[in-house]
């Protein structure tokens, strides 16, 4: 079974909602928005025409893993990075009482703009698309640029060990929704605890930036808003950077680059996407920061998200994903455990 906005009592939410947004007096319409398999999120329509988005847990708490569908995580950082200006949406309220509409939930302004699946951005002219990557590029140094401890988020994470610690935490979930033996994870299981980044440097990491997971400007070729911070924290940067860099190492069927002409659409290559993100660094913060053991960062997080695939697998096993397309996405654990496995044996080469 999948979700959609009848499951929730659209008029308990108005009630709930009027003292927190003014003017909140006639009906709301809720419609499922996005293709995202973790927490479900919906555009909230008044009756005068607003617009707001609604962004809620997939299901009843006791279904959900340990840490996972962090609604409340995902609300504060928004709420301070909103603060200095990041290109995030206004958060309006969150409401932990499940007993509202079934499950925890925040309410938050409704960004206009376009949101690309298909990260050969094929609607955009090649100057287009080489504008929009750098500017990813530019958007990962601001945030990892921002100091924790001002924004009042110095205890959102334990930065020391970031890697190691989560790897360990993206086992243990790999482990509770296993549904089958795959080779070549169980080989990255045994390989990355020996070979794990030493570096301890830590910033406010998304934890999960990729295309789809942007708004871009309804005309511009810029970021509108990033969405989707359910596991974001403090960690490693390098090591959030080399998630977003993944798409450079893997072809079109697993929502990748590699194979295409990227001259010709006019998209920077990885090198040109890395010293765009390290100069600007620079810029912002003076800091002079080297890349090292890109290979084992890249290893690292195809482990990271074949074991997050996993996770929208079992859900949608167990009835409970967000998304009608979740066992089709589950398709991708074996390719991204090879492809991390491959990267780990070649040094980082995966062409």
């Amino acid at each position: 079974m999948t979700e959609g906005p009848t499951d929730f009592d659209t008029e308990a939410l108005r009630r709930w909602l009027s003292p927190h947004v003014e003017g909140l007096d006639g009906s709301l319409t809720l419609t499922k928005v996005g293709e995202g398999q973790s927490n479900p999120t919906f555009r909230l329509e008044t009756s005068d025409g607003r617009r707001f988005a609604l962004r809620a847990k997939p299901g009843p708490a006791a279904t959900l893993l340990k840490s996972a569908h962090a609604i409340e995580r995902e609300f504060r950082v928004m709420s301070a990075l909103a603060g200095v200006g990041f290109p995030v949406p206004r958060m309006i309220v969150l409401c932990e009482d499940e007993s509202v509409i079934g499950r925890a939930f925040f309410v938050m302004d409704y960004v206009e703009g376009r949101v690309f699946r298909d990260p050969a951005l094929p609607t955009l002219t090649p100057d287009e698309r080489g504008q929009l990557y750098l500017d990813i590029a530019r958007t990962m140094a601001k945030l990892h640029s921002l100091d924790p401890a001002s924004l009042g988020l110095e205890d959102f994470g334990r930065p020391a060990g970031y890697v190691r610690r989560n790897f360990e935490r993206w086992l243990k979930q790999y482990r509770a929704t296993e549904t089958e033996t795959i080779p070549d994870m169980e080989w990255l299981i045994e390989w990355l605890p020996e070979h794990l980044p030493q570096d301890e440097r830590a910033a406010i990491i998304h934890g999960d930036l990729k295309i789809d997971n942007l708004i871009c400007a309804p005309v511009a070729p810029q970021i509108a808003a990033v969405v989707d911070w359910e596991i974001s924290t403090l960690g490693h940067p390098i090591a959030d950077l080399a998630y977003t860099a993944m798409i450079w190492h893997v072809p079109p069927d697993l929502d990748g680059l590699a194979g295409q002409d990227l001259d010709a659409l006019g998209i920077p290559g990885e090198d040109e996407f890395l010293a765009t993100y390290l100069s600007t660094l620079v810029d912002l913060t003076g800091a002079d920061v080297e890349i090292v053991g890109w290979d084992k960062q890249l290893a690292f997080n195809f482990f990271r998200a074949a074991a997050i695939v996993q996770g929208i697998k079992r859900r949608a096993i167990d009835g409970i994903a967000s998304n009608p397309m979740a066992i089709r996405e589950g398709r991708k654990i074996r390719p991204l455990a090879a492809w991390g496995r491959r990267i780990a044996e070649d040094g980082g080469v995966a062409a």
